[in-house]
Order: C-alpha cells, then sequence, then structure tokens
C-alpha cells in the first residue's frame, strides 16, 4: 500500500511539472509572438537612423520565435539579417524623414559579423552618402580593431576619451586534437585529395603543415591589405604608418590617434548626442529624433520606382554547413528542390543564389549543384558569396554565370578528403569492450562496428578498405574539378595549380578566375536584373520561411538545446559547433574551417 501511494504521489507530481512546463514553454511562444509582432513603425521628420550591432548577424533571420528570444532572460534577441540590414541603409537615402546615420558602435559584439559581412555594410554605406546625407560614428567603450574599419567610412569618427583603439594585424588560431584523441584511445584516420585540404590537420597532427601555414598567411595577409588601404582612403593616413602603429604595439591615448587622424573628435556620449542635435539643427533642451534599424524595418517607407510588377529576381539563400538537412540555418537537399521550383516558375526572370557556407557534405553539394546547372541554361543565374563559400560553398556555386564575392571572402578550397575515427584502443582496453564478428561476405563488416552510441569504429581500416576509400575519394576530386572546369571555363592545367583544396580571398580569386566581381549581394541583383533586361522588379527571397507556429513546435527541442549551449559557451559555441560537426559528418566531405581574429 505504502509503494502504491508512494508511486501515485510520485505519478501526480510528475504530471504537475510537466504541464508547469508545458505552461511555461507557452507563455514563452506568446511572448516571443507578442515580441516580434510587425507592428507598423510611425517615422518623425529630421530622424536620424541609429544602426547598432549589439546582436549577431546573418544572411538572413528566421521567423521561428525560439530563434529570437533569449531563453534564460525572456528578453527578445537582437539578431539582424544582412538583407534587412542593407534594405534598411538603401530605403534610408531616399527616404525625406532620414536625415543621416549614426553609427553607434558602443555595444558591437567580436562576432557581429565575420570581415566580408563589414565589408558589405560598409559598401552600404558608402552608397548612402552619395545621397548627401552625413554618417557620424560613435563608441563610449571604444572601438575593436573591426568595427573601427566599419568607422571608417563615416564622414567623422568619435571616440569617448579612455578609450584607446588597439590595431595589431590580424590572425588565424588553429587547435589540435591528435593527442588528446590519442590520450583517449581514438585515433582518425583520412583519406584527402590536396595538399591545402587543411580540416583534417586538427585531428592527425600537432602543428600546421607549411602548405597550410602558407595559405593562411596569403589570405590573412589579403584581407588585412583590404582593411589597410580603406582606412588609408578613408582617413588619408598612409598604409605604411597603419602597419609601423600595428608593428610597435602599445596603447596609445586618444588624443594622439586624434593627433594622427584617426579620430575627428573626443567626447562623451552626452556631447555626441548635442553634436547630433546641432547637425539636425535642433536646440539642446529638444529631444533628437532616433528610429533602431528594428523600427525601421517596420515603417513603411516611399521608395521610388517600387512599383507592382509580377516580374521577379529570386534570392536564395543557402547559409551554413551542407548536410543531409534543410534549416535556417544548415543546407540540405531540400535546397536543391526551391532552386528547381524557382526555375519553373515564369515570373522569376533571374536567381541569385546567396552563399555562405563552408561545405560539408560532397554529395549533397552535388545534388544541388545539378539543380543550378540547370537553372543557368533557363535564366541568369549569379551567385553572390558572403563571408565564405568555400569547398562544397564553391561547389554549389561554381555553375553560375556570374560569381560576386567580397575582397574578404574566403572562397576556393577545391578539393575533397574523408575522416573516420578508429577507437579501438578506447572500446577495448580502456573501456573493455569486445567484438565478435559473423560474416556472409568477405567484407560485410567494412569499417568494424560502433558498439558505443558515438561514430567511432571498434578498429582502424584495413590497407584494402583505405585504398578502397582513396579512390572514391580522387573519383570525387575529379568531379569536382570537372564542374569547375565546365563552369568557370578554366582548363585543367590552370585549375590543377589553383585547387588542391587551397583557400583564397575574394580579391585574389578573382585574380585566378574563381569569382568574376568584387561586391555584395546588392551589387549581385543588379546584375542578375542587367543580365535578365529587367528594370523594375520584385525581390521574392527562398526558402520561404516557414509559418512560425509550425517551427516553434518542430524545432522546440533542438532551439532550446542550442540556446542554453550558446548562452554557456558564448564565444566559444562556434568552435564546439566546428568540432561537432566534424565528428558527425564522418564520410566524403568539401568542406573548410577558419577562424580569423582581427
Amino acid at each position: 500500500m505504502k509503494s502504491f501511494l508512494k508511486y501515485t504521489l510520485a505519478t501526480i507530481v510528475g504530471v504537475i511539472i510537466v504541464n508547469i512546463i508545458i505552461f511555461f514553454i507557452f507563455l514563452l511562444f506568446i511572448s516571443a509572438i507578442a515580441a516580434f509582432s510587425e507592428k507598423n513603425v510611425d517615422i518623425k521628420n529630421n530622424s536620424i537612423l541609429t544602426i547598432k550591432f549589439d546582436g549577431e548577424i546573418l544572411d538572413r533571420t528566421s521567423d521561428n520565435p525560439l530563434d529570437n528570444i533569449n531563453l534564460f532572460s525572456l528578453t527578445p534577441k537582437k539578431n539582424l539579417g544582412m538583407n534587412k540590414i542593407l534594405a534598411c541603409i538603401k530605403n534610408a537615402a531616399v527616404d525625406p524623414r532620414i536625415t543621416g546615420i549614426y553609427l553607434d558602435l558602443t555595444e558591437i559584439q567580436g562576432n557581429f559579423g565575420a570581415l566580408a559581412f563589414t565589408e558589405e555594410i560598409r559598401n552600404a554605406l558608402a552608397k548612402f552618402k552619395e545621397s548627401g546625407k552625413f554618417i557620424y560614428s560613435y563608441s563610449n567603450l571604444g572601438y575593436s580593431q573591426k568595427s573601427y574599419y566599419l568607422a571608417t567610412i563615416a564622414n567623422k569618427i568619435f571616440v569617448n576619451p579612455e578609450t584607446p583603439l588597439l590595431l595589431s594585424g590580424m590572425s588565424s588560431n588553429i587547435s589540435f586534437y591528435k593527442e588528446t584523441l590519442e590520450k583517449l584511445g581514438i585515433q582518425a584516420e583520412v583519406v584527402k585529395v590536396g595538399k591545402f585540404k587543411s580540416a583534417v590537420e586538427p585531428f592527425i597532427s600537432t602543428e600546421m603543415s607549411e602548405a597550410n601555414r602558407e595559405q593562411v598567411k596569403k589570405y590573412l595577409d589579403s584581407s588585412w591589405g583590404t582593411i589597410t588601404k580603406a582606412i588609408s582612403a578613408s582617413r588619408n593616413i598612409p598604409v605604411d604608418s597603419i602597419n609601423r602603429l600595428a608593428n610597435h604595439f602599445d596603447i596609445y591615448t586618444t588624443g594622439q590617434f586624434k593627433d594622427w587622424g584617426y579620430f575627428d573628435s573626443i567626447v562623451y556620449e552626452d556631447q555626441m548626442l548635442n553634436i547630433l542635435k546641432e547637425k539636425c539643427d535642433l536646440p539642446a533642451s529638444r529631444k533628437l529624433n532616433q528610429v533602431s534599424l528594428t523600427d525601421y524595418q517596420k515603417a513603411s517607407v516611399p521608395v521610388p520606382g517600387n512599383e507592382y510588377t509580377k516580374e521577379k529576381i529570386a534570392v536564395i539563400y543557402a547559409q551554413g554547413e551542407i548536410g543531409m538537412e534543410q534549416s535556417a540555418n544548415t543546407i540540405g537537399p531540400e535546397l536543391a528542390k526551391t532552386i528547381r521550383k524557382v526555375r519553373e516558375d515564369n515570373n522569376v526572370k533571374a536567381i541569385v543564389l546567396r552563399v555562405n557556407s563552408p561545405g560539408g557534405s560532397a554529395l549533397t553539394s552535388d545534388i544541388i549543384w545539378r539543380e543550378t546547372n540547370l537553372a543557368r541554361q533557363t535564366k541568369p543565374l549569379i551567385v553572390s558569396m558572403g563571408n565564405v563559400a568555400a569547398s562544397g560553398g564553391y561547389y554549389i556555386s561554381c555553375a553560375a554565370d556570374t560569381i560576386v564575392a567580397e575582397p574578404t571572402t574566403l572562397t576556393g578550397s577545391i578539393g575533397i578528403f574523408g575522416m573516420f575515427f578508429n577507437g579501438e584502443k578506447l572500446i577495448k582496453d580502456k573501456i573493455g569492450i569486445h567484438t565478435n564478428t559473423v560474416k556472409t561476405n568477405e567484407h560485410s563488416n567494412f569499417g568494424g562496428s560502433y558498439p558505443l552510441p558515438i561514430p567511432i569504429s571498434s578498429r582502424p581500416l584495413t590497407t584494402y578498405e583505405r585504398n578502397v576509400l582513396q579512390n572514391y575519394v580522387n573519383r570525387g576530386y575529379e568531379t569536382f574539378l570537372n564542374r569547375v572546369m565546365a563552369g568557370r571555363g578554366l582548363s585543367r592545367t590552370k585549375l590543377d595549380v589553383i585547387a588542391e583544396g587551397r583557400v583564397w580571398t575574394g580579391e585574389d580569386a578573382r585574380k585566378i578566375g574563381l569569382v568574376d566581381v568584387l561586391g555584395g549581394l546588392e551589387d549581385a541583383i543588379q546584375i542578375a536584373a542587367h543580365k535578365a533586361g529587367i528594370e523594375k522588379y520584385n525581390i521574392a527571397e527562398y526558402p520561404v520561411l516557414k509559418n512560425p507556429i509550425e517551427e516553434f513546435f518542430t524545432d522546440l527541442t533542438g532551439n532550446v538545446k542550442t540556446s542554453m549551449l550558446k548562452e554557456e559557451l558564448g564565444t566559444l559555441y562556434p568552435a564546439w559547433e566546428q568540432l561537432k560537426n566534424t565528428i558527425r559528418n564522418q564520410g566524403l566531405l568539401a568542406r573548410i574551417p577558419y577562424d580569423i581574429s582581427n
């Protein structure tokens, strides 16, 4: 009887707890919907568009409420979509209610966007200046190297008196796990093509290969050169002076930086707001009319020549790792169906494929390539590369009519590898699991068994198995080369020199024929319109975002887990995600790793 009561009570308590959790999730969902409801925002005359980057920047943000709310504080996240940022800046240039732009770079996050994102926003701001409106930049907590690069597009740069600027150049940090794996009794087994294909190095070595060090140094020098040239042109400071400052590392005062031409004025935040009021011809007693990016994207903006037309340019977003599942931040075979649907839509006159991917599954890449190749035969297909479009990301791009990339985009990496983990010592010697095999054919147990709930085999590859896999990788590499040769019109001789898994910046890739034009998404759209011979068109974005309620319940568990990990790991989350995906995506891969600090 006591046991019955005990289990009954436990069941009742469990049901109550589950219902409380469900109720909490329901409230969370409702609050998320309320926080992101699309209410129209009224913009006053003589307003300033205030741009802050205090959240992560993605190519395109999701409408899923769980993606846009902090599960710990129950407050809305401030993630921004590059598509919305560029649209707001473009609209603000022709909006008579907007007097200028205020770049408030005080709370900018280190991971707010990779260098190519920064460059794309900077270029959009440069076009905004052509309208004759002003851009002022300010930081109350000091400029990072990346945020200062962005700030230099402003007409004037302001800074807090006690926040020095650190210009130290760029670096790339790679961690190696070989000895860690050995201590655990795990060995990475690799088959690859391309001496520059370095994604596997952290698992089979304790230091960078000379080939990898060469390519990393090359693309760092190229990216740093882009930054210094842009700062030099905007601030009239010689490139040699910038490099001399970076080489003689020291913490100089803001006054010294002002004297050297890096800053225009040193002020506190209240003084900065008064300067903005003066610029808007407002007395100090009046409140400044500021509108945020989040609010401005909800506002109705009278854009000239934006009349309705059935003709469309489709912008298809390919964002994240290439694998077997499609989501807001991953690329799966479903993207091929999206491209096919757009190709068959007679109202779509041109396609822009926005690629921001380090690669991944070679099979999925080829499935997507097939549809891009068919699309190119039907209508103009332009690729716009974001931060990275390398390896598998380049595979799905190479069939395009025109490839557009930022100078600092990481691309190329034409190579393939396969990686498998042998845990024989861990499984047999450390854990004590012994495996017996019964088989019908000689190679029925190809690759061994997996007695643990992780992708680690109980034995190493045999010589025969390794040769079979190497031949498979070689065929995959040949297919990759043939795709690039057909799409880019390159000879095998020339491609052999620039392939081998080597990573290039967009600027260097243009010189060797892997990229056609330097620019961003807006440039790609203009090229697409020109090739399609249309002047008036609407932009249609794909894949079509799921209904927020449907996506909420479909991805509930995964989103909660991801949110918790991001909250706990902070800036370490990207490294964790990369390591997890590398271990999980065993098999034939076309991918690069990258971690650049600036």
